[in-house]
């Protein structure tokens, strides 16, 4: 998918990872929204078997964005690996909360609840994966 300006417009910053470099460890605390610029990333999560590659994200992609959507503070839930050289943008979250505090409450519960369901399906990949 080809990075659309209108979410372009919220990177505040720039970053390159080399390939097999992490980005977002699984459980390390963090509250970044990161756009793949240029290149792709593996987003893995542990499993009783060793690391499952749950999606592999290309350009134009978003992540980092569950606790942000969930309006939690807290663990990651994933790592986030370069999978060939990238570079990424990290998003305003001050910018991106303003625009959500805007949203009607009903909207920004659905956005939440979005972003559970999203985190449930992952878990259960995972519990799949590892029986």
């Amino acid at each position: 998918m080809p990075l659309d300006p209108r979410i372009y417009s919220y990177v505040s910053n720039e970053e390159y990872y080399p390939d097999k470099a992490v980005i977002i460890k699984e459980g390390a605390h963090g509250d970044w929204i990161y756009v793949v610029l240029e290149g792709r990333v593996k987003v893995r999560r542990k499993t009783s078997k060793g690391q499952l590659t749950i999606a592999t994200l290309k350009a134009g992609a978003v992540f980092g964005e569950f606790m942000f959507l969930q309006n939690k503070s807290g663990q990651r839930t994933a790592s986030v690996v370069a999978n060939g050289p990238v570079t990424v943008g990290i998003l305003d979250a001050n910018r991106i909360g303003k625009e959500l505090g805007k949203l009607s409450p009903m909207l920004r519960k659905l956005l939440s609840t979005l972003a559970d369901r999203l985190e449930d399906v992952s878990t259960k990949l995972v519990q799949f994966a590892s029986k």
